[in-house]
């Protein structure tokens, strides 16, 4: 036996909606388990406290990307983030999470030691400074992407003497009103952006290299705000978040299955909402529907502003920044004071936190996923990585709940270690797959650095959450490749249980 505990039985990184979404399944389901929560910002929200652009809003319904355990109760179900961060205060205030919750603490490195079946977590506060942490097991909601550099394409802004801005670094001051704005990009968030600036902007231009398939529908999700009002919350949550995660289900695997049918349907939304003669060309990838995410566009909010004639989009590549504006391949010139970048993320895996098991750096790109939470032959270690085609919150939900029943199943057997083992045998008899089916520019750049897939459970982050869900549910912990044991018992370390298993 060690002669001291660590200082926390469970560590989590990230105080969004994952981080959060975990301390709320330990205290309902693990509260035995001692945690605390640290957090490189000052506040609590992860993207939605990061991000500050105009209009900033979610992308999914927040009856799938709210909890499963927390009613969402607002009357719209696409909301804005203040809405989001209200939504997330209150949890941690009524459940009182905000006391395990450590602001300005950003996690550098963590090595785990077998000896102690512990992490030793480095961390550096606000004022440069650096203090540790350890932990029996560590579990990452740090997100998915590089929250100190973005995505950056390389232009030479040259002449542009406007002002540039990426949206993930966004002024608080910026003063837009009345002037000229180009946004460039085509995802979800110059989808917001455009139609939130062109309210006081002369003109608003979304300047696109290739479209992106759009979906519109109301901001409002007119049967769950009924349901709530003849049912009990937590009753007419549950019936609006299944009909809502059945809805996703089918809508991408239709896409998938009648990508022709599904784009008739989003070019006659689109239809509808600009007229029969709008520019189909402007609304036409090159790609089928949900080889990419669809981009949301409640209440036709940028239709509407096409309409007015305060926002439109055009379809080329640059050639240059110029003074006054941007210049196209083609030769047209677009007018800019402002020009933003909405060019994407860029992916990051763990936190980009240096992860070590006794000193030896982890590389994740070799190691394979397990059951979309842990890694092969990484003891004490979970992570979330959302779904691309469903809400992120999703599978928040379902690996809190898997790791809260590896805990108790580990204090019950009295073992401090949990490690999915693969032998080196098991390994070179996976079938590999691509660990993400989309075509997303983010998505490609980052691949390198991904995790391993298997095209079977459990060695894979899977993409269909209602199959993920009933497997993480009825499949027993103990299921032959996740191993518990001491760590003063048995194999000395992990390498030892694996020559041991071969």
């Amino acid at each position: 036996m060690l002669a001291s505990p660590p200082d926390v039985d469970v560590l989590i990184v990230g105080a969004g909606i994952s981080g959060i979404g975990m301390a709320a399944h330990m205290q309902m389901k693990a509260p035995s388990h001692s945690y605390a929560i640290v957090e490189r910002r000052d506040n609590l929200g992860g993207t939605w406290d990061l991000f500050r652009y105009p209009g900033i809003r979610s992308d999914s319904d927040m009856h799938t990307l709210g909890f499963d355990f927390e009613p969402w109760t607002h009357e719209k179900s696409i909301a804005d983030a203040p809405a989001i961060l209200d939504y997330l205060d209150r949890i941690v205030d009524e459940r009182g999470i905000r006391k395990h919750i450590r602001f300005g603490h950003k996690v550098i490195s963590a090595d785990f030691r077998e000896d102690e079946a512990r992490w030793h977590v480095e961390m550096e506060l606000e004022d440069g400074s650096r203090t540790r942490m350890t932990a029996n097991f560590l579990y990452l909601g740090s997100g998915y992407y590089d929250y100190d550099e973005p995505y950056d394409p390389g232009f030479d802004f040259g002449e542009f003497e406007g002002q540039v801005i990426h949206p993930q670094f966004w002024p608080e001051d910026l003063d837009y009103e009345g002037k000229k704005v180009v946004v460039i990009g085509s995802g979800a968030t110059a989808v917001t952006i455009v139609p939130s600036m062109a309210e006081k902007a002369a003109k608003v231009t979304m300047l696109q290299r290739t479209p992106t398939w759009m979906f519109s529908r109301p901001a409002k999700d007119r049967i769950a705000n009924l349901l709530r009002k003849i049912l009990p919350g937590k009753l007419a949550y549950k019936l609006t978040r299944a009909k809502n995660i059945w809805m996703q289900d089918y809508s991408f695997k239709m896409a998938r299955d009648k990508p022709d049918k599904v784009k008739d349907s989003l070019y006659k939304r689109i239809e509808n909402a600009l007229g029969s003669d709008y520019d189909k060309d402007s609304f036409t990838p090159p790609y089928n529907p949900w080889e990419q995410r669809l981009c949301l566009v409640p209440d036709n909010d940028l239709f509407d502003a096409m309409k007015a004639d305060r926002a439109d989009i055009v379809t080329g590549h640059i050639a240059a920044f110029e003074k006054g504006g941007v210049r196209l391949k083609s030769g047209e010139f677009i007018e800019a004071d402002i020009v933003i970048t909405a060019t994407g993320l860029k992916l990051a895996v763990a936190g980009k936190i240096a992860i070590s098991v006794d000193g030896a750096p982890v590389e994740f790109h070799e190691r394979f996923y397990y059951k979309g939470c842990m890694f092969s032959n990484l003891p004490n270690l979970a992570v979330v990585f959302g779904y691309l085609n469903a809400s992120w919150t999703l599978r928040a939900d379902i690996n809190s709940d898997f790791v809260c029943r590896v805990l108790n199943r580990m204090r019950e057997t009295d073992t401090d270690i949990a490690v999915p083992i693969l032998t080196p045998e098991g390994e070179a008899a996976i079938e590999e797959d691509d660990v993400f089916d989309f075509s997303s520019g983010y998505i490609q750049r980052g691949k390198h650095i991904m995790p391993r897939n298997s095209v079977e459970y459990p060695w894979r982050l899977n993409q269909e959450y209602l199959i993920d869900r009933k497997r993480m549910q009825d499949d027993p912990v103990d299921d032959g490749i996740l191993t518990f044991r001491r760590a003063d018992a048995g194999a000395s370390n992990t390498q030892d249980q694996l020559e041991a298993a071969e």
